[in-house]
């Protein structure tokens, strides 16, 4: 392991946050279909943008995962 890579906990804490922000993204993008306030839809629309700079963010830190962890050495 290089000192470049994550530890095991670290490459286990990117994929939760990863996984979150996703499901975080998809039911804001779904909860926009129905809701009428325009603020709040616009609100909405804001925390959309936001997560899809964090989700692109995290995506950047991804090749320094621990290699054994993501499943690419058995």
């Amino acid at each position: 392991m290089s000192k470049e890579d994550l530890a095991f906990h670290e490459t286990m804490d990117l994929h939760e946050i990863l996984n979150m922000k996703t499901v975080a993204l998809l039911k804001s993008k779904l909860m926009q279909g129905v809701v009428f306030d325009q603020e709040l839809r616009a609100l909405m629309q804001k925390n959309v943008d936001m997560t899809v700079v964090d989700i692109k963010e995290l995506q950047r830190i991804y090749p320094y995962a621990n290699q054994s962890e993501r499943g690419d050495i058995l």
